[in-house]
């Protein structure tokens, strides 16, 4: 089964922040023109139909971009202007029996541009928020990315510094005993048994290096599989600590981005590493099964439990590191216990139904 992914992310409203943008690359002296101009325009149009087709509503148009272009004061400058306008176009046609009564006709259609400034203004500012919000989260969920990459980036240098540094030493330091054992040996010394001994205890620990090594720098999740990745994670979890580790496939899977076959790699190693660590479990179970246009790996143990207080916002870096990593995936993790006692970590992986092949999110 070959997985793709597929990298998503927030954008902030383009359209607004280009007529913002133009608007204001506009020189100034151009704006303050063109906007008293096209308010008159309006009122031209508004004098030639006369009262009964009054075309107040359309002022607002000037005084809408009046706001984009320097904020609410030109907008209310505006408005003011507008009024102006629409009072000396419809001075000669208008019902009004007295002056006065058509000045507070003027003064209500002030008040209505003066409204349709505010408005603007706040809906231009709730868009600045919402802009400069999706910008922060952007940012934010960057420096998670470059700080998950770092620690990535470093686990992956030191496993190779041991593989390629400390392994190799060790493995040259154990190849030195076995001929000083075989020299010994040949002399008939008895210090020869010692020599053996120390040539075993050293290849004992180029194994225990070598499987550090892999843990820390798992260069094998792309080249066979996630599956393959996480017996051979079962397996030197189990040896090094005892607890036993089964492994359960529903299937092989290979993945196409190598980011998401380590995002789940670690998962399922921050989850085991919780369960030998914190639930003194007897046995631990890595799950990865594929049904219903779902990829699933599930961790379970028979140990005491999580603790309510490990799923509170003041949880462990762990479960925070597997929360983002799921995040990153567009992948739901749910920890939570056991009813037959124990934890159980799922992490579901949707698939993409419109494809021939089945195509599971990746990053979002």
């Amino acid at each position: 089964m070959i997985i793709h992914s597929e990298t998503k992310a927030f954008h902030a409203p383009s359209s607004r922040v280009s007529l913002e943008a133009a608007l204001r690359r506009m020189p100034v002296w151009l704006m303050a023109i063109v906007l008293p101009g096209l308010s008159a325009a309006i009122g031209w149009i508004d004098y030639l139909t006369g009262w009964e087709w009054s075309l107040f509503v359309l002022y607002a148009l000037p005084i809408f971009l009046a706001v984009w272009w320097r904020g609410r004061n030109a907008g209310l400058l505006l408005a003011g202007w507008s009024a102006v306008i629409w009072w000396v176009a419809n001075q000669a046609g208008n019902p009004y029996q007295t002056q006065l009564g058509y000045n507070l006709a003027m003064f209500s259609r002030f008040v209505y541009f003066a409204f349709a400034a505010i408005g603007g203004a706040a809906i231009r500012n709730k868009q600045e928020a919402d802009a400069a919000h999706i910008r922060m989260l952007e940012e934010r969920r960057q420096l998670e990315q470059d700080l998950v990459s770092v620690s990535e980036h470093e686990q992956q240098r030191i496993g190779q510094d041991l593989h390629d540094g400390l392994c190799q030493q060790l493995a040259a330091i154990g190849c030195a005993a076995r001929a000083l054992a075989d020299d010994l040996q040949a002399r008939a010394l008895p210090e020869a048994q010692d020599a053996s001994q120390i040539e075993e205890l050293i290849q004992q620990a180029v194994l225990e290096a070598r499987s550090l090594a892999r843990g820390i720098f798992p260069v094998h999740v792309d080249r066979s599989g996630l599956s393959t990745a996480l017996s051979e994670l079962a397996n030197t979890t189990s040896r090094l600590t005892g607890v036993p580790i089964e492994v359960k496939e529903g299937a092989e899977v290979h993945l196409s981005d190598p980011d998401v076959s380590m995002h789940l790699y670690r998962i399922a190693q921050e989850a085991v590493a919780n369960a030998v660590r914190h639930s003194g479990a007897t046995l631990i179970v890595i799950a990865l099964e594929a049904h219903e246009g779902i990829l699933e790996l599930r961790i379970e143990d028979n140990g005491c439990g999580i603790e309510a207080s490990r799923r509170s916002p003041r949880e462990g870096m762990g479960l925070r590191t597997m929360r983002y990593r799921a995040q990153a995936l567009g992948a739901d993790l749910i920890i939570k216990n056991r009813v037959a006692g124990g934890t159980v970590v799922v992490c579901q992986l949707k698939v993409k139904p419109d494809l021939p092949e089945p195509t599971f999110y990746g990053p979002a």
